[in-house]
């Protein structure tokens, strides 16, 4: 926690100089400094530069001048303040905002100062920053423009993006990771892999899958079924909206209702489109009365919910407003919930380790100094937890445990998941929820004849169909295994007269259910096998005199290059092999 609480105390620290340095350059009188926080990875400032517009072109000066102002901040002063006092000396309406809320709340009012310049804060800097801050460990990056307060409604400041790590290796790093990040960028990729689409008439965070995209989609939907079909999972479907109502037993309708879409009937009706699956499934689980031998009910739906994001939220696949979830919910006594969430645990397992992921749990916790947030009580909520904290030691992990991060309704284990570049992406959930069966009433009648509470398993493996999609592209490049890949293998003769030869391989695989191409386009070979290259196909096989003469075929591998001549028979069964392997 100590380089942490130094890291982002620096950061802070930056944010100030970073204000000071534009107050010189723009002059303070000119414009307004509202407030600069440290953020992951860096920090930022929201300035009202008035009639002034500043770009990426003017950081450059503005980093300078940061980088010799830093040589004379060597101490911080500290004043505790009257709301008064603090109105005459900030004198701008986004500090006297602040200024009106701090009071409001009965906190002290503090300014910080160092080097001459002095700013409203509640402190958390370094003490003597031109010894402690290395000059070549942080960067400016970029300008952006953002909403007061992040409120729509508000005036449209300037935010100056710094990126700071505690040495220049560190910072040389992170750039060099959001370099390749950018290569990798889903939101590039996928268009030129013909995945996806975006229609300003549609709107915005609402994707369009194209042949190639839904058939991706459908492969990864696929494999999640495969796993939970093998553990007695059954399907299940539900509509897309639903009457207010199912949201206020649950609960959702309180904490969400201004982040749904809703629908007004003619008669008077309010609906919602549904932004989550659970409270559907309790009512298909709530059709009749089970017997404790007729459970778990197990139920699986992959299905769409929807979101009112706001617009500037939006990501390509990663933020969306249509969310399509690979969702589960196991109905089941308290005593089978452990046997249920390991069965969970080594599903999450299966399918990441598919892709070549890395995953280390992550239980997220309720706050116990704040229960308000939560449904149930806190014995619930502990008693969930140790449930959930048994299943992953005895997987032999240690899980980090982040308190207050549960959903309101039940505490989860969050898979964090490393990619190729080394990013963490949280994914699926495992979350035991005791308060919903409680709200809904879902029992079941126990050996004594009486009834008996349940309790309720969310299970998502994907999580968001859209948000996992992005994730992959990156991690691979768009370098998809076989069995994923829409094309698997293109067949490119070299010459008119080939071509027969090449047909024969190419029916030969696709009746075998092989997504298989036929390039007989009149370009030269290299052409072919660039445009092949450059598709991402897994592989692609030439047909020339050489393998008509042998009667065999030359394979060639996107990742492993030229693998030689094999016979169409080999081909087939390396194939087959490599696509059950799921590798």
């Amino acid at each position: 926690m100590e380089k942490i609480d130094k890291l982002g105390n620096m950061r802070h620290t930056l944010a100030h100089l970073m204000a000071s340095a534009v107050g010189d350059i723009y002059k303070f009188d000119k414009i307004k400094l509202t407030l600069g926080p440290a953020i992951e990875n860096g920090f930022y400032y929201d300035i009202d530069f008035g009639a002034e517009k500043i770009t990426d072109k003017d950081l450059k000066k503005i980093e300078d001048r940061m980088l010799k102002k830093l040589q004379k901040w060597t101490a911080w002063e500290h004043k505790e303040m009257s709301k008064d006092e603090a109105l005459k000396f900030f004198n701008n309406e986004y500090k006297a905002e602040l200024i009106n809320e701090i009071a409001g709340r009965g906190e002290k009012i503090t300014a910080f100062t160092c080097g001459g310049f002095t700013d409203l804060c509640r402190g958390g800097h370094l003490e003597n920053p031109a010894k402690e801050i290395d000059p070549e460990s942080f960067k400016l990056d970029r300008v952006a423009g953002a909403y007061w307060r992040g409120d729509e409604k508000n005036k449209m400041l300037t935010r100056i993006y710094g990126i700071a790590f505690e040495t220049k290796t560190e910072l040389d790093a992170f750039l060099a990771q959001r370099t390749e990040a950018e290569k990798r960028d889903h939101k590039k990729l996928g268009l030129e892999m013909d995945l996806f689409t975006f229609s300003e008439l549609v709107g915005a965070g609402l994707p369009l899958f194209t042949p190639k995209g839904t058939m991706v989609r459908d492969l990864l939907d696929g494999f999640v079924w495969e796993l939970r079909e093998a553990v007695g999972y059954e399907r299940v479907d539900i509509p897309h909206i639903t009457k207010k109502e199912l949201y206020e037993k649950s609960g959702h309708w309180e904490k969400f209702k201004n982040d749904l879409f809703r629908i007004n009937t003619r008669e008077g009706h309010e609906f919602a489109m549904k932004p989550m699956n659970c409270p559907h499934h309790t009512q298909i689980y709530n059709r009749k009365q089970w017997s404790y031998k007729e459970l778990p009910q197990r139920y699986a739906n992959t299905t769409k919910v929807y979101r009112d994001e706001q617009t500037g939220e939006l990501s390509g696949l990663s933020r969306v407003r249509s969310i399509t979830q690979d969702d589960a919910h196991v109905f089941c006594r308290l005593k089978d919930a452990t046997v249920e969430m390991e069965k969970i645990y080594n599903i999450v397992q299966t399918f990441y380790g598919a892709f070549g992921f890395t995953l280390k749990p992550r239980l997220s916790l309720h706050d116990p100094k704040n229960m308000k947030a939560y449904l149930g009580t806190e014995e619930v909520w502990l008693n969930s937890e140790e449930a959930l904290r048994k299943i992953i030691n005895k997987n032999g992990e240690k899980a980090i445990e982040a308190v207050g991060e549960a959903a309101f309704y039940g505490p989860k284990i969050d898979f964090m998941a490393k990619d190729a570049i080394g990013r963490e992406h949280q994914v699926a959930t495992i979350q035991l929820d005791m308060n919903m069966p409680e709200r809904f009433d879902l029992y079941c009648i126990n050996e004594k004849g009486g009834q008996e509470r349940i309790v309720m398993i969310h299970a998502a493996i994907m999580g968001s169909i859209e948000r996992f999609m992005s994730i992959l592209i990156e991690h691979t490049a768009g370098n998809f295994p076989l069995w994923i890949s829409p094309t698997q293998v293109k067949i490119i003769p070299v010459r008119e007269n080939h071509n027969e030869y090449a047909k024969k391989v190419y029916e030969l695989l696709k009746e075998a259910s092989i997504r298989v191409e036929f390039d007989d386009a009149d370009l030269n070979l290299g052409t072919k096998v660039r445009n092949a290259k450059n598709s991402k196909i897994p592989y692609w096989i030439v047909v020339g005199d050489k393998e008509i003469e042998a009667k065999k075929i030359t394979l060639e591998s996107r990742d492993k290059g030229q693998l030689g001549q094999m016979s169409s028979e080999e081909l087939l069964k390396k194939f087959l092999e490599e696509i059950k392997a799921k590798k």
